[in-house]
């Protein structure tokens, strides 16, 4: 007995019924040459009638799938390295990044939707994509080549060691289940207005935070009385642990050079409500408010016993936070950059009175308590956008 196999998605609207049709990517698409311009041979003002679409502005430049109208993050190819023979990008095109150190990134893709009158090519490490059947309603491509389903097919194929990639010839014999253009517009309606949630929250924000910055520009000024910060408290440096005596799911986190734990384990060496500071690595001078009982490493430092006398232990931190770039700049060596504890020690700390602190800190946290529910909203909606698309797509 013969099963005939019908495609669906885990979740779809409930008006279609249709099972999704299988294809190759080669039967769907066609690809263009792309060229090998370096961003030195770019420029962001005019220098030419061509713009480039580099493959690190899809990594970090946009934040949708979709672009649509005059974007100025597409800069010009300079006059001296203007390609001879190209193509030029028109709406519905897909461009992937056909390369990444992450081999998750590798073929994270963006799609032309409207770009209005501007002439763009397809740059470094790019596939350029057009449709060559009017099977695929434009927008769908994008969002289909960040579902789960493809970019898994796409993990599996990226090689390489430092800098992993996928080919055109690779890129062509992936495989794409496609519905009626109905069900495509609908998807593309649901993940457009994901997207766009995502945005707004995103600058709201951004907002927030550059709200946050100017209280702290205004509040923290330098007609205050001055400390070092060995003044106001002891800085002590934490105790390394070796890699292999850390646990997945210990009951304290540990705190090492990073912005993020570098593991767990079941014993601590500082209290709950302590300022941290990153010592070494690429984000030393990194300062942490600790509100948990943790594990110190090798390279963290802790503010401990802060003198309540003179100074609020959560506005010292709030000081340090905003001065979170000047503490990098203590820092010394190339490559496993630190800060040392006698520069720590002596960093200059503005101090009002008691009184000025805890009106000020009433005002900080409140809008660190309304940032975070904001964080936590854009948790949410990511969230939803990465559920639509381990399920809407095949």
């Amino acid at each position: 007995m013969k099963f005939l196999l019908i495609y669906v998605p885990n979740l779809r609207f409930s008006q279609f019924i249709e099972p999704w049709n299988n294809y190759i990517v080669s039967e769907l698409l066609t690809t263009f040459p792309t060229n090998s311009l370096s961003w030195d041979q770019l420029v962001e003002n005019q220098d030419s009638s061509l713009k480039n679409l580099h493959y690190g502005l899809i990594h970090n430049g946009f934040e949708t799938t979709c672009i649509t109208g005059e974007n100025q993050l597409f800069p010009y190819i300079k006059h001296s390295f203007f390609p001879t023979k190209y193509a030029l990008i028109q709406n519905g095109d897909l461009i992937l990044a056909d390369a990444s150190e992450d081999r998750k990134d590798v073929g994270r893709p963006v799609e032309m939707l409207d770009i209005s009158n501007q002439k763009i090519v397809s740059g470094l490490h790019t596939i350029h994509a057009r449709n060559k059947t009017d099977l695929i309603v434009n927008g769908f491509k994008g969002f289909y080549f960040q579902s789960s389903a493809m970019k898994q097919q796409i993990f599996k194929i990226a090689n390489g060691s430092k800098i992993y990639g996928i080919s055109s010839s690779a890129f062509n014999e992936l495989k794409m289940f496609i519905p009626e253009k109905q069900e495509q517009k609908k998807i593309i309606d649901l993940m457009i207005k994901i997207e766009e949630r995502i945005q707004t929250q995103s600058k709201i924000i951004s907002d927030y935070n550059s709200l946050k910055s100017g209280v702290y520009n205004w509040m923290f000024k330098e007609n205050n009385v001055t400390f070092k910060l060995k003044q106001l408290a002891h800085i002590v440096k934490g105790v390394q642990i070796n890699n292999d005596q850390l646990l997945s799911n210990g009951a304290y986190y540990m705190m090492n050079g990073g912005t993020l734990p570098s593991g767990y384990l079941d014993s601590y060496n500082v209290s709950e409500n302590t300022i941290s500071i990153s010592e070494g690595g690429n984000s030393c001078g990194y300062v942490q408010f600790n509100k948990e009982r943790f594990w110190s490493g090798g390279h963290c430092y802790t503010i401990q016993n802060v003198n309540p006398l003179i100074v609020e232990n959560k506005y010292l931190y709030h000081y340090l936070k905003h001065k979170e770039k000047e503490i990098m700049n203590l820092r010394i060596g190339t490559g496993l950059p630190n800060i040392q504890k006698k520069d720590l020690e002596n960093f200059t700390i503005f101090v009002p009175n008691l009184l000025i602190q805890r009106k000020n800190l009433a005002l900080f946290e409140m809008l660190d308590e309304k940032i975070c529910i904001l964080n936590e909203e854009l948790e949410r909606l990511e969230k939803q956008k990465k559920y639509l698309l381990r399920n809407l797509f095949i």
